[in-house]
């Protein structure tokens, strides 16, 4: 049973919500939903005991070829697999080019019958494939449903059967960015909860970029907190976190985006601590030994790692607007080896012995104790990716292209396309070789154990391995252990902790007392008892709120005519307090000119004079810190700003993930000469249309390996231009991005610039701006209107 209550989605708007979240899927097939039940089995990427160890016996080790599989499935990806009940979840790729789309697929784990796919289209990324190993999904162990996160950062939630139950568009909604890389969290399943994280730049006081956690109800789909725990991002991380307990707290430890292990309330999203290590983002996953060490490893090419052991720190905030407590590493290392490092494969534990595979394709034995290495086994050239699992007295450790197969690529592939694959047993101070093969594919993934066989996904296919039928040497599940009783009510956690309305619409709310260390110790019975006021944070840049009130019901309204905003409230029930954030954006048409901004700031920089500004508006997510609004040509304009080379490229959206048939005009110029002149265009239904001022062409683009088409267009820099966009929909699926552009002082040409085709079109999608300034020339933008088709 679970230890919350769950609530059905409680926000209305007049963009139909409760679609949204079955438009933004691409489904491949529809099954009914089936009742949902405790389930045990490989749940989560790494297992049940959070350290890649299964306590499965009766494992294979001597696997001769890859033609020993049990069974083989056409499902090629970057991920691992998780197991539930007999059933097999793995993330996975459909069709290819423009039409390439990413999944989960459930099989038989018996037999590899595919019994539902899901998948749903890349956009608005610059990820490039077979780089780097992706997410992972996971399953709640209760019910039995499964969570994915997608390299463009859609969170989704289906039953065991496949039924969609919610998703979300983390871009659009809490401005995820997307890294070339493509490593992706994730995600976590905390008994009521699901945590993910990722890069972002929202609104507010989350504008700035930051590497955050999201807490969502795993049944509704509500936002329940967001954590920023790290400094500055210096890279993406999509190390996994590990849950256990601290002074009374339900916390989660796990390694962060600004090169810092971080400790965080599970239940609440408040910062307890962090150790900085690296100058980098740490991507391996970290290991806890005995509840009182951690160890993490890092390196990245361009900062030489290695493998740390600390202590846990044994410190807390005074207060959750205090934390965390930045620990300096001198205070609680134990131990570091220079000569163990990687920049994603994760090491395991078994025992008092630590299995990594380095960067350079060694995997390595070291003592727990001190850290040194008792012996090293050449695999590979490199490992950047696979994780190795410790399963039945043997390593299972894949290497991402096998040196032995170099060069022999099936027909079609290319060369060095085949991954190795090996099993070893560690006899002390050496490890023996029990078998190793050739797979089709590199790669990326790591293999999981259940019910006798070992399941494993390479860029190609997905293999499993062992003897057919039941395994007796599957392992009870591990036991959940007990939680503690709550002590005194001490705040108020309101859910969900952060709305979007629009005119007309509204949001209702639940509440929990929660005591001094997050853990629930009622529900607030009654809603209306609620005391609500505007809040504006004392750190707040900008001093608005959110043009709503409270109804006698509870509920947050928006008027019909209420105006662009955003702002948060303070709720108060019998002495205790808790916060929302929301936001207003207009139904269409949406009109921008900036003329009534105050340009009431100046610029304290280093790379331009002090120039008076104003910052973009709170609502729009992504614009804070990559744009400004300034004075150009005697008006107003929004202005992507250039003195933070990590936010040359900005993406700004000004609506609403559920929008559709729509179309964006907006003005736009670039600084710069002839030679030199930087990129500045609009946002439509997932698309970017935009002008490219060194190429001269206007581009259609939603992923830059994939769908990416351009005209020569010639157009000049210190130059007003009008761009204008739309997306047409077909009922088969297909679509058709049109855009035309022109200088601003001519009239309108009749004829479309561009019609670019797209076979698996984008069904909705906020509107938004696009700037990318690399060589220190401004764009602008001006006189955005939205309007629908």
């Amino acid at each position: 049973m679970s230890f919350f209550p769950s609530f059905p989605p409680r926000i209305h708007t007049s963009f139909g919500a409760a679609f949204a979240a079955l438009a933004t899927l691409g489904i491949l097939a529809c099954s009914p939903a089936a009742t949902s039940a405790p389930v045990s089995g490989w749940l989560s990427w790494r297992g049940p005991e959070q350290n890649g160890v299964s306590r499965e016996t009766g494992l294979p080790s001597n696997i001769k070829s890859a033609n020993d599989a049990l069974w083989t499935a056409d499902w090629g990806g970057q991920s691992t697999p998780v197991i539930a009940d007999g059933k097999l979840f793995v993330m996975g790729y459909k069709d290819d080019g423009p039409d390439l789309q990413e999944g989960v697929a459930c099989f038989d784990a018996e037999t590899g019958k595919l019994l539902w796919k899901r998948a749903f289209n890349d956009f608005l990324s610059d990820t490039i494939y077979l780089r780097y190993s992706t997410s992972s999904p996971a399953v709640d162990p209760e019910t039995g449903n499964v969570y994915i996160q997608g390299t463009q950062g859609i969170l989704a939630a289906f039953s065991a059967d496949g039924a969609p139950l919610w998703s979300h568009s983390l871009m659009e909604k809490f401005g995820r960015l997307t890294f070339p890389n493509s490593r992706t969290a994730s995600p976590l399943i905390d008994r009521d909860l699901v945590i993910t994280r990722g890069i972002t730049s929202n609104w507010g006081a989350q504008g700035a970029a930051g590497d955050r956690f999201y807490a969502f109800d795993k049944t509704s789909g509500e936002l329940v907190w967001s954590s920023s725990p790290g400094a500055r991002p210096m890279d993406n991380s999509f190390s996994h976190p590990y849950l256990t307990w601290l002074r009374g707290r339900r916390v989660f430890l796990t390694a962060s985006g600004d090169g810092s292990v971080v400790c965080v309330n599970a239940r609440t999203g408040d910062p307890i601590w962090r150790v900085p290590l690296a100058k980098a983002g740490i991507n391996a996953t970290l290991l806890v030994h005995d509840n009182e060490r951690i160890i993490s490893i890092y390196g990245t090419p361009y900062e030489p790692g290695q493998l740390v052991a600390f202590k846990i720190p044994d410190v807390e905030p005074t207060n959750a607007l205090t934390g965390p407590v930045v620990v300096e590493r001198s205070a609680v290392e134990l131990w570091s080896n220079p000569d163990v490092s990687t920049s994603t494969s994760s090491p395991i534990l078994v025992g008092d012995r630590i299995y990594v595979t380095k960067e350079k394709g060694d995997l390595v034995a070291v003592d727990i104790a001190n850290g040194k290495i008792l012996w090293s086994y050449s695999l590979g050239i490199e490992q950047r990716n696979s994780s190795p699992l410790f399963a039945d007295g043997k390593i299972y450790a894949p290497i991402l292209e096998d040196k032995a197969a170099a060069g022999a690529a099936p027909a079609g592939g290319e060369a060095g396309s085949k991954g190795g694959f090996y099993v070893l047993a560690d006899r002390g101070s050496s490890a023996e070789l029990l078998s190793h093969i050739a797979l089709d594919g590199k790669c990326y993934g790591t293999p999981v154990a259940y019910n006798g066989k070992i399941y494993i996904q390479t860029a190609r296919k997905l293999y499993a391995f062992g003897k057919a039928g039941n395994n007796p040497g599957l392992p009870k599940p591990v036991a959940e252990s007990t939680w503690p009783k709550p002590g005194p009510a001490t705040q108020l956690q309101i859910i969900p902790s952060e709305v979007l309305l629009h005119p007309g619409g509204h949001a209702s709310f639940h509440a929990r007392k929660l005591d001094a260390h997050g853990l629930p110790v009622e529900d607030v019975k009654d809603v209306k008892s609620l005391q609500w006021t505007p809040y504006i944070p004392p750190t707040a840049l900008v001093k608005a709120t959110m043009d709503g009130t409270f109804n006698a019901n509870g509920e947050l309204t928006v008027a019909e005519n209420a105006r662009k905003s955003a702002g948060a409230f303070e709720a108060k029930l019998d002495g205790l307090k808790g916060y929302i954030r929301g936001r207003v954006l207009p139904h269409l048409p949406l009109r921008e000119d900036f003329e009534s901004v105050d340009l009431s700031n100046t610029t304290t920089n280093n790379v331009e004079p002090p120039t008076r500004f104003a910052y973009p508006p709170l609502p729009w997510i992504g614009a804070r810190f990559r744009f400004e609004v300034r004075e150009i040509d005697g008006t107003k304009a929004l202005t992507k700003t250039i003195d933070n080379k990590l936010f040359q490229r900005g993406t700004a959206f000004i609506g609403d993930a559920d929008m559709r048939n729509y179309t964006v005009q907006a003005d736009v110029r670039s600084e710069g000469t002839p030679r030199k002149m930087s990129e500045v265009g609009v946002v439509n239904q997932r698309y970017i249309i935009f002008l490219k001022g060194n190429a001269q062409q206007l581009e259609v683009n939603s992923n830059q390996e994939r769908l990416k088409v351009a005209v020569p267009f010639r157009w000049k820099p210190n130059a007003w231009y009008t761009i204008k966009a739309r997306v047409d929909l077909a009922d088969d699926g297909t679509g058709v991005v049109r855009a035309k552009a022109w200088p601003r002082a001519d009239a309108e040409p009749e004829a479309w610039t561009i019609e670019v085709p797209h076979k698996s079109a984008h069904r909705q999608g906020s509107p938004g701006v696009f700037g990318f300034s690399p060589q220190d020339m401004r764009v602008f933008l001006d006189n955005i209107v939205v309007t629908p088709n």
